[in-house]
């Protein structure tokens, strides 16, 4: 298969799981192809949306599958507060669903942890993990990210709250995310409403310290040039068979704005 062809049509899909239906998009080549699927794991509290341009890009020689993660984007939601354990089973149930016995994962700031723990729930089926981020965290900065974004915020009556998530996002947007840019991807952000801090929270709550140098498939981290940047750089004493790539020219949407060299890039690790 041409990875120079023209992307992928991404299609859209529903799927049961232990919480409910997940909602799921994805995108495949036209002939059949011996490559593993990639399931890809977004950050919070967003949706797959911020994968629909990369799944056109990667579905041109394998299948390629973002879920939104329980509770967010058009996924039913749990009814408590679910863990990283629970979201990466629910993500085992949608592999079972479609009947993937091996898969490769990429994972993007909560999606990368995702990541390795469905790689620790399932070890002999997820063959590669991509990580965009990877975040190492001293106590006080655990605490002060718990403060900014694992905190209840209830809805303003003047409709305050939607400016400030606005300005979040605005503060570190990517190079080259313009405002409809981001515009296209915020409403899937305000979507979770009362459980939208869920996904930080449980994020917060698994350390890839604790958890990352059980892992053994082979790992690649992508550290652009984003709100974790700092962090990410002290993963790499924890990997058991992996890599850091520094891409200082990417931040925030660059799946968006340089799928091809992000295509690249992942293709050579997964195809490795």
């Amino acid at each position: 298969m041409d990875s120079d062809s023209e992307p992928s049509n991404v299609d859209r899909l529903y799927v049961d799981g232990r919480f409910g239906q997940l909602h799921v998009r994805a995108a495949s080549p036209a002939e059949a192809t011996q490559k593993r699927p990639l399931l890809c794991f977004h950050l919070s509290p967003l949706s797959g949306i911020v994968y629909e341009t990369w799944l056109g890009e990667m579905g041109k020689d394998r299948l390629a599958l973002a879920p939104d993660t329980p509770g967010y984007g058009m996924s039913d939601p749990p009814e408590t507060q679910p863990s990283i354990g629970d979201f990466a089973a629910a993500m085992g149930d949608l592999m079972d669903a479609l009947e993937l016995t091996e898969v490769d994962v990429m994972g993007y700031h909560t999606g990368s942890k995702i990541c390795v723990e469905l790689a620790r729930q399932r070890p002999t089926q997820i063959k590669h993990l991509v990580l965009v981020s990877a975040p190492v965290y001293t106590d006080d900065e655990l605490a002060s990210q718990y403060a900014q974004m694992g905190e209840d915020r209830p809805p303003a009556d003047d409709g305050s709250h939607l400016l400030e998530a606005w300005a979040g996002h605005w503060r570190w947007r990517g190079p080259e995310q313009s405002a409809a840019a981001l515009m296209r991807i915020f409403p899937d952000a305000l979507r979770g409403g009362e459980r939208r801090p869920w996904g930080h929270r449980a994020a917060f709550s698994y350390q890839h310290t604790d958890h990352l140098p059980e892992v053994t498939q082979p790992v690649l981290v992508i550290n652009p040039n984003d709100d974790l940047t700092a962090f990410t750089a002290r993963i790499e004493p924890y990997l058991n068979n992996g890599r850091v790539v520094n891409m200082e020219h990417w931040g925030h949407g660059f799946l968006d704005s340089h799928p091809a060299e992000a295509g690249a890039l992942i293709r050579e690790f997964l195809n490795e």
